[in-house]
């Protein structure tokens, strides 16, 4: 189990979350390109989290996946920063966005999926799985964190 602590872009919205880290990977899908404005999303997902909301209050919108689901997106409402995803038949999982945590430079995504939307240019980096979609089963991301982790490298 970790805890770890973060804000969105203005410092209106300060939390705290423990929980035990699953994976960290890369979202190249449209959603995550318009959402994070950029070539991708990052997603670090906390099995059995506490969110803990440290000061400010976040605001909530909801879209549908491609797979049917409902995913809560929670920003802040002074900056917009999002900061964390729910997603509906997804069990006990948060995904938090890792570029709004404190301290989290040195985690690398062991995977980026959807990459059949990727920006032109984008080559994949070596090592890390890789799916046109999303992954058949999320098992793989899991166990390449685990790799990862026990070599140190979190």
């Amino acid at each position: 189990m970790q805890t770890l602590e973060g804000q969105c872009q203005c410092g209106a919205v300060r939390y705290r979350v423990h929980g035990e880290v699953l994976t960290v990977f890369a979202c190249h899908c449209r959603e995550c390109q318009r959402q994070s404005a950029s070539a991708f999303g990052m997603a670090l997902w906390l099995r059995a989290a506490q969110l803990t909301l440290l000061q400010g209050a976040v605001q909530r919108w909801q879209r549908h996946t491609p797979s049917g689901r409902v995913m809560d997106c929670d920003f802040c409402p002074q900056c917009g920063t999002r900061l964390f995803h729910r997603s509906s038949g997804n069990g006990d999982v948060l995904s938090i966005k890792p570029g709004t945590l404190d301290d989290a430079p040195a985690w690398r995504p062991v995977a980026h999926i959807w990459t059949a939307s990727a920006q032109a240019g984008w080559q994949p980096p070596d090592g890390v799985l890789c799916y046109p979609g999303n992954p058949p089963a999320w098992e793989p991301l899991l166990q390449a964190w685990r790799a990862y982790a026990a070599c140190g490298q979190p």
